[in-house]
């Protein structure tokens, strides 16, 4: 029963991340195909991550209220479903509502997936063993998905990227309905509404404000209201949080410091590395001409370091602190980004690689050991709710990253008339950002983190500190 639980999440997990890293690959064919701009790219990334981000929080807490496996599958079936509708897309707008609805199917499936994880391994070797291949699956995951994503497009057609999910989500299904085991909290917590509400409009409009500004003017009435909307909006979310009987974010969880920093230092990997992929994989296609097949080798060797590193980076977690193991990770991410602003319009096809190998390695040690930290600071019950809050972070991280660094590139299309000297020299400012953006998470580890540990029961007297809440319930 454990063993089959561990497949199944890494099975679906893999699903997940195969589902970013080969959209990121196909864009360009998408862009010809549906005769798609800049921007409306940007949304088939974010309409995913927006989903999922605003979504994982509610999803985490249904979960842990209704059962771990019975939500599960209900979101085994939403992204299987929406993936069909994104093969058969007529038109880019078509493709981005699908998007977004894979993103709520993906909501569900991460909050769930280290929450079956946790109820089936007890804290120590066998959870270690098993935060180990399920970091190992989300670095093979990237280490086929640009590859595999070119394959699909080249040989066959970009929607082909879609066709793949349902025969896995199908498999997936049957093996959780099978051998997964039921699991729920017993003192499950309300669904905050007023909070999902703002979260949604607020991040939403976040996103629009910074993809509309760079491609009709900062000052534009549409782009102006935006940023206002999401600045309300937000406001009025932090006020639900603080006055609501059960929030979907604890606010009290923040004073905490090391839970801060965790939740910063995953921010800091989505908004700098996993951001700025999407803008160096069109400088690939779109200004070095190559095939899609192509540019999936060329990441291989440095997403399949990913994939070793990750692998063997859980067990290590057990005999080095966190705080070290992040801090490194995230100054290798900051490196690696930085050496990549070599990249230029007559560049060799390779000329990125040291520097994503750098990048990579520094990702492949990050992602076990968050994992481990989120797991260890939490109760087993409320495991859904911790892993949610972890999403979150993440996929806002994706979110904004994609819009904030696109408004750095060129706002005119990317695949016709584009100038392949200005996209290079937008695409060096997003690198240096990016790379600044990971040192700074990388500080903020340091001095949050320092005195933790990524697995093990070292981290017992952090979580009795985060468990608590307002109304002296444990929330997390």
């Amino acid at each position: 029963m454990r063993r089959a639980t561990l497949v199944v999440v890494c099975v679906t997990t893999a699903m997940l991340m195969l589902d970013i890293a080969v959209v990121n690959t196909a864009l360009p064919s998408i862009a010809v195909d549906l005769d798609a701009g800049m921007t409306s790219l940007q949304w088939v990334v974010d309409a995913y991550t927006l989903a999922l981000a605003t979504v994982v929080l509610s999803a985490g807490s249904w979960a842990d209220r209704r059962g771990r496996r019975q939500v599960f599958v209900v979101g085994l079936i939403l992204f299987t479903t929406a993936s069909v509708v994104c093969a058969i897309a007529p038109n880019i707008l078509t493709l981005d509502v699908a998007r977004a609805l894979q993103g709520l199917g993906g909501a569900v499936l991460f909050a769930c997936s280290l929450a079956l994880l946790a109820d089936v391994f007890a804290p120590g070797k066998d959870r270690a063993g098993a935060l180990a291949a399920y970091g190992a699956t989300i670095g093979g995951a990237f280490a086929l998905g640009p590859l595999a994503g070119g394959m699909l497009t080249e040989w066959l057609d970009w929607r082909a990227i879609f066709v793949v999910n349902l025969p896995i989500g199908i498999l997936a299904l049957w093996a959780t309905m099978t051998w997964v085991p039921e699991s729920r909290d017993p003192d499950f917590r309300r669904l905050d509404i007023g909070g999902q509400v703002f979260a949604s409009i607020g991040l939403a409009t976040l996103v629009l404000a910074l993809l509309r500004g760079n491609e009709h003017g900062w000052t534009e009435t549409i782009t102006v209201a935006s940023f206002a909307i999401a600045i309300v909006c937000s406001a009025a979310f932090v006020a639900v949080e603080m006055r609501v009987t059960q929030p979907m974010l604890p606010l009290e969880m923040f004073r905490n410091r090391a839970f801060t920093g965790a939740q910063i230092a995953a921010f800091a990997i989505s908004v700098s590395l996993f951001s700025v992929f999407l803008y160096t994989t069109i400088y690939l296609q779109s200004v070095l001409g190559m095939s899609p097949i192509e540019a999936g080798l060329v990441y291989l060797p440095a997403t399949a370091a990913m994939f070793v590193v990750a692998g063997g980076t859980a067990q290590l977690g057990q005999r080095v602190p966190a705080w070290i193991l992040l801090c490194g990770s995230l100054l290798l991410v900051g490196v690696g980004l930085a050496m990549t602003t070599v990249a230029d319009v007559d560049s060799s096809k390779w000329t990125i690689l040291p520097g994503m190998l750098v990048a990579m390695i520094g990702a492949g040690i990050f992602n076990p050991v968050m994992s481990g930290l989120v797991l260890d600071a939490s109760a087993a019950e409320h495991s859904g709710l911790a892993a949610g809050i972890n999403d979150a972070f993440r996929q806002t991280g994706i979110a904004v990253g994609v819009a904030a660094l696109g408004a750095l590139l060129p706002a005119e299309a990317a695949f016709s008339g584009m100038d392949p000297h200005a996209y290079v020299a937008g695409l060096d400012k997003a690198l240096w950002v990016s790379a600044g953006l990971a040192t700074v998470g990388a500080v903020i580890a340091a001095l949050t983190l320092r005195g933790h540990r990524a697995s093990g029961d070292d981290v017992s007297a952090t979580s009795a500190e985060l468990v608590n809440s307002a109304d002296g319930q444990p929330r997390i």
